[in-house]
């Protein structure tokens, strides 16, 4: 009862309505999971960023996961969305704070901006997780893979593939994340090496499949002719784009769309040579274990890195990488594979947030 009068001061507070409904509460903007009658630990996610399919598949997962072992029966587990707002998402860790929970989760809407309430948050003993789209808070513990050798990795594959000479444009993600500058940071430091390559265009892609189709179409009448995609994401996007505007699909180094990997084995009668990485969504869920195994004593506050998984159009394979029976903008990264990977996710879980299969995480080995 205590926790619950808590919580209701915490949210009217800001201006929150609570509704009480049944043996639960419901809190607009905020989603929770059930608690059990044993202690959980509570641990919230706060994600800047809600408008594209990675950052839906990248919650669906989370959410997925507290619904499964053992996080059922040891999370309480929260979830925010704060429009890629810093002073939101600020506002919303500040209430997190107040609310006492064990651990925030976050995918940060600026690298510098959240320093601050992140610093109140871990000096108060809150263990504070950011992965994805990073900060720079030395108090804060990080989750992900290199964004600067993924856009390194996919500016030299395609740099290599035009044999050193070519016009490239540049689909950019969201600015002011780490994420997008650190990408943009590693291709332009391969372009520096490439004299012959010149980048015709640079625009925004906004991690969206649709996003960058119609930026992709709205420039592509004024370029000329375009002899490598570099892609941060939305990737099929501007491949669609390019075959609406009659223009044969050149050497492409994107993401991790389904609809990409698609056309990496042949999709609407097109067939594209490229290379894919991704940033995959299970970062969370990772993020989700690390808070866990810190609280319980079980694993050192330390960050992790995730290692990079490429595939090419000679290696991409159907049901393991590619998928042609769902949906184009499906992130295909979603699992690991093979017997290291670090999670092992069902489809569901990815697909619509649901607890169907088995789920695995297993963090490196201290």
């Amino acid at each position: 009862m205590v926790s619950i009068i808590k919580r209701r001061r915490l949210l009217q507070s800001a201006g929150m309505a609570v509704t009480a409904t049944g043996a639960g509460l419901v809190f607009p903007g905020l989603h929770m999971a059930h608690a059990a009658d044993a202690p959980k630990v509570k641990i919230a996610l706060s994600n800047s960023y809600i408008g594209n399919k990675w950052r839906l598949e990248m919650e669906n997962v989370y959410k997925a996961a507290l619904q499964m072992e053992p996080y059922a029966s040891q999370v309480e587990g929260s979830w925010y969305n704060s429009g890629n707002n810093v002073t939101e998402q600020s506002q919303q860790i500040s209430n997190l704070i107040a609310s006492e929970v064990d651990a925030i989760l976050i995918d940060a809407a600026s690298p510098v901006g959240l320093n601050g309430i992140l610093r109140q948050a871990t000096a108060r003993g809150i263990v504070v997780v950011a992965f994805d789209s990073a900060v720079t808070e030395p108090s804060v513990l990080k989750v992900n893979i290199s964004q600067y050798q993924l856009g390194r990795t996919l500016a030299l594959w395609l740099a290599k593939k035009l044999n050193g000479r070519g016009n490239v444009i540049m689909v950019t993600g969201v600015a002011g994340t780490q994420v997008d500058e650190d990408r943009n940071r590693g291709a332009d430091d391969v372009w520096k090496t490439y004299p012959g390559i010149k980048i015709v265009n640079r625009f925004t892609g906004m991690w969206d499949s649709s996003t960058a189709e119609r930026n992709a179409a709205a420039v592509l009448p004024s370029l000329p002719q375009i002899d490598g995609i570099w892609c941060q994401g939305g990737t099929d996007g501007v491949l669609k784009a390019f075959i609406a505007a009659d223009r044969p699909l050149p050497p492409t180094a994107g993401e991790c769309e389904n609809g990409f990997r698609k056309f990496m084995i042949g999709y609407m009668g097109h067939k594209v040579d490229g290379i894919s990485i991704g940033s995959p969504p299970f970062l969370s869920v990772v993020s989700l274990e690390l808070a866990r195994r810190v609280l319980n004593k079980s694993y050192p506050k330390q960050n992790i890195d995730v290692p990079l998984t490429i595939v090419t159009s000679d290696q991409v394979k159907v049901g393991e990488t590619v998928f042609p029976d769902l949906p184009d903008s499906f992130f295909a990264d979603f699992t690991g594979s093979g017997p290291n990977a670090i999670v092992k996710l069902p489809v569901g879980a990815a697909l619509n947030g649901t607890a169907s299969g088995t789920l695995d995480v297993n963090l490196p080995l201290v």
